[in-house]
C-alpha cells in the first residue's frame, strides 16, 4: 500500500469537495475554485469529512497513481483554504521589479523594460524593488509563473546577478585568472 496513497485528506470548514463522473473533481473554498480531471481508474470516495482515494489494482502504474492523485486532491485542498506563494529575489545592480496595474515590469538589463501580465487566479506583490511574491491557489499554476519569471534572467554563477528562488543557492565560479 502507498504510504502516502492511503492518508486520507482531511475536508477542512468552508471547503466544499465534490467528484463527479469520470473522476473530475471540484474544491470549492475561501480562496476560490480548483477542478481537475484526475485518472479515470483511480477510486476516489468521500467518506466522513474526509477524500479517500483507492487503487483497483496492484500494478506499476496504479501504484504510482495511487500517491499522485492523493497528492494532486491534497494539494487543491491546501489551496482554497491557505493558498501557495513563490518568493522571487532580484540580485544586480539596476535591476528592479515594479508593479503597474496588473501588469509586472522588469529592469533586468536589457534595452526595454520586460511586461509580463498576471494570468488568472495568479496576484503578482512587489514589496520591495528587489522582490517578488507570487500568489494564488493553484499550485501548479503559481509554481509555473514563478518560473516563468525566473527566465526572463536566469542567476549566473559568476556575480550571482538575476532572478532566483527566495531559497535556491547559486553555485559560484572562480572568475579567470591573469597569466604569471
Amino acid at each position: 500500500m502507498s504510504r502516502i496513497g492511503r492518508l486520507p485528506i482531511a475536508i477542512p470548514n468552508g471547503v466544499d469537495v465534490k467528484v463527479e463522473g469520470n473522476n473530475v473533481v471540484t474544491v470549492k473554498g475561501p480562496k476560490g475554485t480548483l477542478k481537475r480531471q484526475l485518472h479515470r481508474d483511480m477510486i476516489i470516495k468521500i467518506e466522513d469529512g474526509n477524500v479517500v482515494v483507492q487503487r483497483p489494482s496492484e500494478i506499476k502504474m496504479h501504484k504510482a497513481l495511487h500517491g499522485l492523485t492523493r497528492t494532486l486532491i491534497a494539494n487543491m485542498v491546501e489551496g482554497v483554504t491557505n493558498g501557495f506563494q513563490k518568493a522571487l529575489d532580484i540580485n544586480g545592480v539596476g535591476y528592479r521589479a515594479q508593479k503597474q496595474g496588473k501588469k509586472l515590469v522588469l529592469s533586468l538589463g536589457y534595452s526595454h523594460p520586460v511586461e509580463m501580465e498576471e494570468p488568472e487566479g495568479i496576484t503578482v506583490e512587489v514589496p520591495a524593488p528587489n522582490k517578488i511574491i507570487v500568489k494564488g491557489a493553484d499550485k501548479q499554476a503559481v509554481g509555473e509563473f514563478a518560473a516563468k519569471i525566473r527566465t526572463k534572467r536566469e542567476p549566473e554563477p559568476y556575480k550571482g546577478k538575476g532572478i532566483k528562488y527566495e531559497t535556491e543557492v547559486i553555485r559560484r565560479k572562480e572568475g579567470k585568472t591573469g597569466k604569471k
